[in-house]
């Protein structure tokens, strides 16, 4: 590599960075603010915030990082106009079209980071979000349950409380349950018990030698059973959507199926890493300006042309998946238009003028 390039290299990667570090810590934010929304539903246990923080960070890699390279990009080339630079390599005969090294040096690995993502780790880690969850459901102490301490049951549903925990979290001693639905307060305390799954059901305390107490506090209406064995239900996390069951699918899984949600998916995956090539060699024109020029207004462009194009591959994956748009189409007829207007734009904006011939 020339000299220049590496210097142009440098400045691209680190450019490029400082946009990801950012919009990576925007997006921790946003992730931090569902999750806790989540936990405070019930959907997730308090005691995974942060591995679920880690794993569904892997799932908007495939968002940010476009992002984070055209906007990174349109910043260094737009320092090189305003700082006359790009002015001076035009000079010695090295124009945008020249410069194509450095710029294909940062983009092809930001692609392959989304590619990956896009392609193994987002559906990876959708996979080992929920099956942890899953785990979760299946013991009180991933719950956040610990002997002697009272918990309050996912959604608010009541109060749990045990004297004695198992190591595993599946076993019991000393129980109290309260609950309320419908102005109706439930009490129920029992000896002994556990923790069962049931994959239709649900989760189930099985209690041994107990009482339960049912009534309507502001009455004198109240019954009081005692029982050998009784089962009671905890309520559990909302069930899961078919189009988050989608995303943890494996992508070899997805080739294999001819069912329009999978070949959205399908396509969407594809279309990511392909839209980060585009947006990576769209910087370079429209990058260019003049020294005086604010440099800062290329962001709010670069951010507008990001959403129009995310908000088009989000309403074809939609119409693939409803069944409008066949599946042989896919995202095509958004990425080649693109892929077309960037190596036009970066070709014609990289051919220097011809000097006019002198007069005799």
């Amino acid at each position: 590599m020339l000299l220049i390039e590496r210097y142009l290299l440098r400045q691209f990667v680190l450019s490029v960075a400082a946009v990801a570090a950012i919009l990576l810590m925007v997006g921790l934010g946003g992730l931090l603010v569902d999750l806790m929304s989540d936990i405070a539903r019930g959907q997730v246990p308090a005691a995974l915030l942060l591995s679920q923080l880690g794993l569904r960070s892997l799932q908007v890699l495939p968002l940010l990082m476009p992002l984070a390279l055209f906007v990174g990009l349109l910043l260094a080339v737009g320092h090189l106009y305003g700082d006359s630079e790009m002015a001076v390599l035009s000079s010695v005969g090295l124009g945008p079209q020249k410069l194509w090294r450095p710029l294909l040096l940062v983009t092809l690995p930001v692609a392959a980071i989304v590619a990956l993502s896009s392609l193994w780790l987002a559906p990876a880690g959708a996979r080992i979000a929920r099956d942890m969850i899953e785990t979760a459901n299946r013991s009180f102490l991933v719950a956040g349950l610990e002997a002697g301490r009272f918990l309050e049951l996912p959604g608010r549903a009541g109060i749990l409380y045990v004297g004695e925990l198992s190591s595993d979290g599946t076993r019991f001693r000393q129980m109290f349950v309260q609950s309320e639905r419908d102005g109706r307060l439930d009490v129920i305390t029992a000896r002994d018990g556990e923790i069962f799954f049931d994959e239709e059901t649900g989760r189930f305390l099985r209690l041994r030698d107990g009482f339960r107490v049912e009534g309507t506090p502001t009455t004198k209406d109240f019954r009081l059973m005692r029982f050998d064995q009784n089962e009671v239900r905890i309520p559990d996390r909302e069930v899961e959507a078919e189009a988050d069951e989608i995303e943890a699918r494996r992508t070899n899984d997805l080739w294999m199926q001819t069912d329009a949600p999978a070949r959205a998916e399908l396509h969407w995956r594809i279309a990511t890493p392909l839209l980060t090539l585009a947006l990576g060699f769209l910087a370079m024109p429209l990058g260019r300006g003049e020294p005086r020029q604010a440099r800062y207004g290329r962001i709010l462009a670069a951010l507008l042309i990001y959403i129009n194009a995310m908000a088009l591959l989000m309403l074809g994956k939609g119409w693939l998946a409803t069944g409008t748009l066949p599946s042989w189409v896919g995202l095509w007829w958004l990425l080649l238009p693109m892929a077309l207007l960037a190596g036009w734009l970066f070709r014609t904006d990289g051919r220097l003028r011809r000097p006019r011939p002198v007069a005799a």
